[in-house]
């Protein structure tokens, strides 16, 4: 993400294209800011399809998992937070808890979840890949772009800024 832009002035310069979420989501990663285009994971207490994505080239794109807003296990911990450091991701977004948070907050990637668990989640193949997600008052398509800063989290059609 430019230095230069931020979620607030993002907002105010585009008032009627951007979506902002409606969740107390908190930082967890070494990256504060962070921007790129979404692709998301659906999945249920299952990381299986996080693993997936985070195996692959992120090219600077966001991951956005929606687990269901469930706490009882973790979709992120610190070997897949690396993972995706290492294959370019710039950003995951969790509606759902992560783990390792020492860990993850050590690392050059922008984490942002509901909370920790130390459980980690039952791997059993089940979710779904690049399907559109809702959750915080906003439905995010795969190839929308995020931005995300300490002050929230915003959606477009298209990049901004």
């Amino acid at each position: 993400m430019n230095a230069d832009v931020v979620t607030c002035d993002l907002c105010d310069a585009h008032p009627d294209v951007v979506r902002v979420l409606d969740l107390p989501l908190r930082d967890f990663g070494g990256r504060r800011a962070f921007s790129g285009i979404v692709s998301t994971v659906c999945a249920l207490e299952d990381n299986s399809r996080v693993r997936e994505a985070v195996a692959e080239a992120g090219a600077g794109r966001v991951l956005v998992i929606d687990g269901g807003g469930s706490t009882r296990r973790s979709m992120l911990g610190d070997l897949l937070a690396e993972q995706a450091v290492a294959n370019g991701w710039a950003g995951v977004l969790v509606h759902g808890a992560i783990r390792d948070s020492v860990a993850i907050g050590q690392l050059d990637l922008g984490v942002k979840a509901l909370g920790t668990v130390p459980l980690k989640t039952e791997k059993r193949g089940q979710g779904v890949r690049d399907v559109p997600v809702t959750f915080g008052g906003v439905t995010i398509r795969p190839g929308d772009w995020l931005a995300a800063d300490a002050d929230g989290v915003l959606v477009a059609d298209r990049p901004l800024g």
